[in-house]
């Protein structure tokens, strides 16, 4: 969700305008979108943003307008076994959203570093109003609130906690078409998106819609840190080149490592791999997941897109695919 508000406070800083904070800080039963979900609202009616998949939000609109009014944070019910096919109730709660330059710089900082950060929601589960509902953001040993509350006493009152990991980043090794598909559809995911090139190759950012950075550099040269937020999928249609960057990545983790191509060229690319470095683990080569994606009968570079990032997004949620119809259970875990 860091991406989600990555985005609102993107689109605050275009503005500067007043503007109403929504966050989900409690559920009953099912909803769309579980607690931790945010839309920023501003006085204009403008939305950014969803805490559902758009029959709430004309609510939170409405409920806004009391807060820009009186400055009063509020927390809004909104019961969906009456209007929706959810059977659940959300419980919402509204605040001004004004933050200062020194939040603002702390919370650039931690995106940049991929640092995770933290944030507390205090309210109460009833349709309400109080001075002292609020949510503050934990940067390190650094705690700020998102306006200038009138009471910060919040004895008695109940908590939302939320972890906030680094926004998830996707690098594409490859700058050929069916990865500038993937660009796309990855950013539109919310994911960074980090592309290699071959400086010889002379792309620019251009080239790839939704692309978060391009590094344009030989796989000889090549080196990168994976931390557990970020997947890798290499696709350069090049075997000497693909082969260069997995030994390149060999003592990396990361969340996922995918390699575009038959089941054919991985086992040959496998043995060159242990020919030239026979002292690999053999658990990074379990972990490499070749051919990429899962069978969808994907034929067209988007449909291959949808197929990798539909892998990527099974293994780090530890799911195996499966029709929704044929799950037992709540759909979200």
């Amino acid at each position: 969700m860091t991406h989600e508000l990555k985005s609102i406070i993107q689109q605050y800083e275009k503005r500067r305008e007043r503007a109403v904070l929504a966050t989900v800080v409690a559920l009953d039963g099912s909803s769309y979108r579980r607690p931790g979900v945010r839309m920023l609202i501003f006085e204009n009616g403008d939305m950014v943003g969803a805490v559902s998949g758009g029959c709430v939000e004309k609510e939170v609109l409405y409920q806004a307008q009391s807060v820009f009014s009186s400055d009063m944070p509020k927390v809004m019910t909104y019961d969906g076994r009456y209007r929706l096919g959810c059977e659940g109730i959300l419980y919402i709660l509204l605040e001004p959203f004004a933050p200062d330059a020194a939040f603002l710089e702390h919370f650039w900082a931690c995106i940049e570093a991929r640092a995770a950060f933290q944030t507390t929601s205090y309210f109460q589960k009833e349709h309400s109003e109080a001075p002292n509902y609020r949510t503050v953001f934990h940067f390190g040993d650094t705690t700020w609130d998102i306006s200038s509350p009138k009471e910060k006493q919040v004895e008695g009152l109940l908590s939302f906690h939320q972890e906030m990991d680094p926004c998830f980043r996707l690098l594409i090794i490859g700058a050929e078409h069916d990865a500038v598909q993937l660009c796309q559809y990855a950013s539109l995911t919310g994911w960074e998106v980090t592309v290699v090139a071959n400086p010889r190759e002379e792309k620019t950012e251009r080239d790839f819609p939704g692309i978060h950075k391009l590094i344009q550099m030989e796989p000889e040269s090549f080196t990168y840190n994976l931390d557990d937020q970020t997947a890798v999928v290499i696709m350069t249609h090049s075997f000497v080149k693909d082969l260069q960057f997995v030994m390149a990545l060999k003592e990396e983790r990361g969340a996922y490592i995918g390699l575009l191509g038959p089941a054919k060229r991985r086992e040959k690319l496998f043995g060159e791999l242990l020919e030239r470095c026979p002292d690999i683990s053999e658990s990074f080569l379990e972990r490499l997941h070749g051919p990429a994606g899962i069978d969808i009968g994907a034929e067209t570079p988007q449909e291959i897109s949808i197929s990798i990032l539909a892998e990527i997004l099974s293994t780090i949620n530890r799911i195996k695919p499966q029709p929704l119809k044929h799950k037992e259970g709540k759909i979200h875990t």
